[in-house]
């Protein structure tokens, strides 16, 4: 799959961070994950770092998908409000997915310490309410979140105007957020799983499965066979090509980042990610270097020829609407891209066994815009599943809430 169009910021900065060799041979390991993405190397890190003998598998250079267009905000905020989210599972069951979401942020913090250079740093998240019919929407849903134990401050008018310079009718703000450098994250991770006594094998691309009762043989285009007693299928959006069952939807998004700005002209903006209620949105955060990095104006493209010729259009719109709400800025775009991302009805992932596959075969979908940090959550779910646990969000977040 072509995940991604133009200059992607972290491949571009970061370069070959580390070079892993490719499978030549065959191999056993108890759990192999297919998949050198952030989510495949937060998952491998889960296992190995509970006793788990983890190999990983990954088609490209790791981290070199989806992973390498990712603009990282880390929130607890699922893009289904959670108002809407109970509608359709009930009060306790929306609860206890934003709550897990709220928890992943500091997890993913414990995660990234002692990595070098990954840029994990907390963040405040402001939530704009981009039209005036989506005042009351927002406060009602800031209202709710507060209710269920989560942070959620509302902001009106004259306060908005007075901390952030923006003219709007108000914004919800959250200090449960965090930024990363998802690039340099996915290779630290793979690398400490490596000195844990891993293995991880780049450029190896698998091409079947058989699942049975006592494990799982892959066998790789190259002729490897690799015998599991597990198997998690963490391909990101090439996870849909292994099951029948159409979960999720492919849609474009786009992003440019700045050159480094000054922190007197960025303000609050060093500190506070934003994003807005209209859908589709726009985003934005800062990087530690002081860049201002912008996203959004995501569509249904899903060719990548496409999305190619529209990156350089999306950048000047989505300029445009940075300068909407905050005039003051005029920054001059480094580098511009667009990616392939998934979303799914509810805007929840999938983490789990699929009836296609098997209990042995496990699948990590964390579609929506809060990958990485469905992925910390999913990390804990699919360890729980391997070592027979039950973990309370298994059906909200398993295939058993569409079968």
């Amino acid at each position: 799959m072509d995940l991604k169009s133009g200059y992607p910021w972290w491949a571009v900065r970061n370069g070959l961070v580390h070079a892993f060799p490719p499978l030549q041979q065959d191999l056993r390991c108890e759990v192999l994950v297919v998949g050198g993405g952030v989510t495949g190397a937060l998952i491998a890190h889960e296992l190995a770092g509970h006793g788990h003998h983890v190999a990983v598998i990954e088609q490209r250079d790791i981290g070199w998908g989806s992973t390498a267009a990712s603009t990282a905000l880390l929130q607890y905020e699922i893009d289904t409000h959670l108002l809407d989210l109970a509608r359709q599972y009930g009060n306790e069951a929306a609860e206890a997915a934003y709550r897990a979401c709220a928890e992943a942020i500091p997890a993913l913090g414990q995660v990234a310490r002692g990595l070098k250079d990954v840029d994990f740093k907390r963040m405040d998240s402001l939530y704009l309410a981009s039209r005036h019919r989506d005042v009351p929407v927002l406060m009602a849903e800031g209202a709710a979140r507060r209710q269920a134990g989560l942070d959620a401050r509302w902001l009106g008018r004259e306060d908005l105007q007075a901390r952030f310079g923006v003219d709007g009718g108000g914004a919800l703000l959250t200090r449960q957020a965090a930024r990363v450098d998802p690039y340099r994250l996915t290779y630290g991770l793979l690398q400490r799983v490596q000195r844990r006594g891993g293995t991880v094998h780049d450029r190896t691309v698998l091409q079947a499965l058989q699942s049975g009762a006592r494990g799982v043989v892959a066998r790789t285009e190259a002729g490897a066979t690799i015998h599991a007693r597990h198997v998690v299928l963490a391909m990101g959006y090439a996870n849909q090509h292994w099951i029948k069952q159409r979960v999720a939807r492919n849609r474009s998004s786009y992003a440019f980042i700045t050159d480094p700005i000054d922190a007197g002209v960025l303000g609050p903006l060093q500190r506070t990610m934003v994003w807005e209620s209209a859908r589709p949105y726009l985003y934005l955060r800062a990087t530690g270097e002081g860049r201002l990095l912008v996203g959004g104006l995501d569509d249904a493209i899903d060719i990548p020829a496409r999305r190619d010729r529209r990156v350089q259009g999306k950048a000047r719109q989505l300029m445009k609407q940075l300068q909407h709400w905050f005039p003051q800025l005029d920054p001059t775009p480094a580098f511009s891209w667009g990616g392939t991302f998934a979303e799914t009805a509810d805007g929840l992932p999938f983490f789990g066994p699929h009836p296609q596959w098997g209990p042995r075969v496990q699948l990590a979908m964390a579609y929506g815009g809060n990958g990485i940090t469905y992925s910390m959550i999913g990390a804990g779910l699919l360890r729980a599943r391997i070592e027979r646990r039950r973990h309370p969000l298994q059906e909200l977040f398993g295939f058993e809430r569409v079968s």
